[in-house]
């Protein structure tokens, strides 16, 4: 029997549609603020299903430098928002003789849909030699999980799940497992997405996934109701950073909760 490391969430960050960062969200949960509306990110006229939860008031400037953010896709966006929060809210320092020691996997189902979807057009209208050369890094799952590990300075494990709806619990039971077995001492570790594009939000409609709670969009997400149609598409990131307590010291930083539902669940 292997001697398994306890491990401990140390720090928390979010992107969601009732709240930009981890104070917002826990404002938002505790007064029942409702996040879903009617879209905006697109025209959704055409579209039978016209709401999603969409993240709103995004201002990455505070987190990426303008230039960048113009190259990232919005899943990476708040993937690199959710990472930064979670790392300064764990007070981790990442230093040259603990970066090999400090990794990131970030789940996403889709990846850069919106990026696909727009240079498809571009180049069915305008022809290849107009099809962005950022293309493929802005559109790849694992964009997210490459992004953040470089603005953090973390050079150890880094990989990334796409297992549709359960990347993001994936991508933090994988974390668990690298620091249980001590093959990191820190993991900064989540989900992203960004689908609410004209693609996305078909794709679910015609599989007949989506609600179509039109008139009542506020009220279709009900999960556990005899009545219900379908759910409602979101978008934006939660991220943690996981610690094991063979490295963590007392004074270093907080412990917010210990990780047993994942080591009950796995």
């Amino acid at each position: 029997m292997p001697n398994f490391h306890r491990v401990v969430i140390t720090g928390i960050g979010a992107v969601t549609p009732i709240g930009n960062n981890i104070d917002e969200y826990l404002v938002g949960l505790q007064t029942g603020t409702n996040g879903v509306s009617d879209i905006t990110l697109f025209d959704p006229e055409k579209h039978p299903c016209k709401f999603a939860a969409e993240v709103k008031n995004l201002q990455p400037e505070n987190f990426i430098e303008a230039k960048e953010s113009k190259r990232w896709d919005r899943f990476s966006q708040f993937g690199v928002m959710a990472a930064k929060q979670a790392f300064s809210d764990s007070g981790l320092e990442i230093t040259e003789a603990n970066a090999s020691r400090v990794g990131v996997i970030i789940g996403s189902g889709v990846g850069g849909l919106l990026t696909m979807e727009s240079q498809a057009q571009i180049l069915s209208h305008k022809g290849p030699k107009r099809v962005s050369p950022f293309t493929v890094p802005m559109m790849i799952p694992n964009m997210a999980t490459g992004l953040a590990a470089i603005a953090l300075g973390a050079k150890g494990p880094s990989s990334s799940v796409s297992t549709a709806c359960a990347a993001g619990s994936n991508a933090i039971g994988d974390s668990f497992r690298l620091l249980q077995l001590g093959k990191a001492d820190a993991m900064i570790c989540g989900g992203a997405e960004a689908s609410i594009t004209p693609l996305g939000v078909a794709g679910f409609a015609s599989a007949k996934a989506l609600s179509f709670r039109n008139e009542s969009p506020q009220t279709a997400s009900r999960p556990f109701d005899a009545e219900r149609d379908g759910f409602v598409i979101g978008e934006g990131s939660g991220n943690s950073c996981f610690r094991n307590v063979r490295k963590r010291k007392k004074k270093e930083c907080k412990n917010l909760c210990r990780n047993n539902w994942i080591w009950n669940n796995m």
